[in-house]
């Protein structure tokens, strides 16, 4: 595995707390703490929901917004359309990937003028496969976070982008708790979506702590998405699982060990453990010997270090003549071995 092969994204989300200069400070400390990239959500409340005061539009569900109506969250939570350009030049000027996640076609329309390189579908979007559709047309790579997805909903949203020609898929394993309890991540899932459906795979994480991240490493993820936020005490909707700087900094770190842990999956031994194979046991003589003196195990036996012959040729040099006189210690060779 090549050095900082995971894309390491700090998701935006609601965290600018409606302000813009807080959205500019966060994609910087964002760049200061590590990411490879920012992401964005692009949506308006309208075209996330309709304002309406019905009980099934108040939120109640055993999640951190239970209470709210969905109009007036997302009336809180949305990222202005007009910050947009401001955002993504920020982001290109730090030497971050800014993309956003697209919640309805007008997004996808938007982000389109704005050059958006990569497109991440939420998780509760994954069965939109309208959404779906129309955004795999834009030939983009797609970011897909399962969530609430059970198997039939992956492969569905898979052969949904790939029938529009469109094959760079990376899919997300996702848990859509808030935060979600590490007990309930399933890590294990991301190298089987790797196999069974042979697309590239990552992590959207809302577990708290950096546990997760490193482990989903170890699992074959390439792509690893956290919430990030400039300060947990300021609150907002997403501040309780997001990650601070110096958390994320911490994460980063983690994350790039865990990568360089993994090294290559061929059996070649670096330069160190070469030399290492010095402690490992050979062949020597083990008292002095006369020529022609028959070798046994009274007079060689497989000791440290390993600088003599493999152990595994034991039984095969039992029975023959030392070819001359040796003193104890020398390595046994074919060069003293009748």
């Amino acid at each position: 595995m090549k050095k900082s092969n995971v894309l390491i994204v700090a998701e935006l989300s609601a965290n600018h707390n409606g302000s813009l200069e807080v959205a500019i400070e966060t994609i910087k400390a964002a760049k200061k703490a590590g990411a490879n990239a920012i992401k964005l959500q692009t949506y308006l409340p309208e075209t996330m929901t309709i304002d309406c005061d019905l009980e099934d539009f108040t939120i109640n569900n055993g999640s951190i917004w239970d209470g709210e109506n969905y109009f007036n969250l997302y009336k809180k939570a949305f990222t202005p359309w007009e910050w947009h350009e401001k955002l993504f030049q920020v982001a290109k000027d730090e030497g971050l990937i800014c993309f956003s996640t697209p919640f309805d076609k007008s997004a996808v329309d938007f982000l389109e003028t704005l050059d958006n390189p990569i497109y991440k579908i939420a998780s509760f979007e994954i069965t939109d496969i309208e959404l779906l559709r129309y955004t795999a047309s834009k030939d983009k790579p797609m970011i897909i976070s399962t969530g609430i997805a059970e198997r039939e909903d992956i492969e569905l949203a898979i052969n949904t982008i790939k029938s529009m020609g469109n094959e760079k898929i990376t899919v997300l394993k996702c848990t859509s708790s808030y935060p979600a309890p590490i007990k309930e991540a399933n890590l294990t899932l991301i190298s089987e979506i790797k196999k069974e459906f042979d697309v590239k795979v990552g992590l959207s994480d809302h577990t708290m702590g950096i546990i997760a991240p490193i482990i989903a490493v170890t699992q074959g993820a390439t792509v690893i998405e956290k919430h990030f936020i400039l300060d947990k005490s300021v609150g907002g909707p997403d501040a309780s699982f997001s990650l601070d700087p110096k958390a994320f900094k911490e994460m980063v770190q983690a994350v790039r060990k865990a990568e360089l842990s993994l090294g290559s999956n061929d059996f070649k031994l670096t330069n160190k453990q070469l030399v290492g194979k010095q402690f490992s046991r050979s062949l020597y003589i083990v008292r002095n010997v006369k020529k022609g003196e028959i070798i046994s195990l009274d007079n060689i036996r497989a000791i440290r270090p390993g600088f003599g012959m493999h152990p595994k040729y034991l039984k095969d040099v039992l029975g023959k003549k030392f070819k001359s006189d040796a003193v104890k210690g020398t390595r046994l060779s074919t060069d003293i071995i009748v």
